[in-house]
């Protein structure tokens, strides 16, 4: 007869989420997350994989979680500019607030320490950038088609350049002490649109 599992894996993914986000992939061991979860190792495996399944699993948890004023910001009818500055301008301001900086963006964080090496890690990495990407290109393409950016602006370009900014600000936000330095980068950014 199967035993019944005697936690609930919903709740132990969501920790395992939050521990790989705090202190890496790396530096978390399967010891860590036997401690963190309050479960055997066996019940991870048997749930879960082994750890960089489970990394990859709490990726994706991350991912679905995915702020849902982006798209919802991003399309609405009217102005497009206004919407894509305060997106930017929330990313940025998240970035330096004292409270959630410390942790970055679990993207980012695996962009910078998974990525370069492993290939699954890399490509949630790369479909999450494009999550971002694309709503700011379409809201792009329609300001330019209202008339609120300039005919000689590549949108595509822009979009990207925002994306690379907001993940900039996500590294610079989790390591500098200078809020500063993170509006500052910002506001020059979006000078661009203008």
């Amino acid at each position: 007869m199967a035993r019944t599992k005697e936690f609930d894996p919903d709740a132990a993914l969501q920790a395992a989420l939050e521990l790989f986000w705090q202190r890496g992939y790396e530096a978390t061991s399967m010891s860590d997350l036997v401690e963190h979860l309050g479960i055997g190792r066996a019940s991870i495996y048997a749930t879960f994989g082994n750890k960089h399944e489970l990394y990859l699993k709490a990726l994706d948890r991350y991912s679905e979680m995915r702020d849902p004023r982006l798209l919802r910001e991003l399309s609405q009818p009217g102005p497009a500019l206004p919407a894509v500055r305060a997106v930017v301008r929330r990313f940025a301001a998240e970035a330096a607030d004292e409270a959630r900086r410390r942790a970055g963006c679990f993207i980012t964080n695996t962009a910078a320490e998974l990525a370069p090496h492993d290939t699954a890690a890399a490509r949630r990495v790369e479909l999450s950038w494009e999550h971002l990407e694309t709503p700011l290109h379409s809201a792009l393409v329609r300001a330019q088609a209202q008339g609120e950016l300039p005919e000689d602006r590549d949108p595509r370009a822009l979009a990207r350049m925002l994306l690379v900014l907001m993940q900039g600000l996500r590294v610079v936000g989790k390591a500098s002490t200078d809020p500063a330095r993170v509006r500052d980068a910002t506001e020059q950014a979006l000078s661009l649109l203008d």
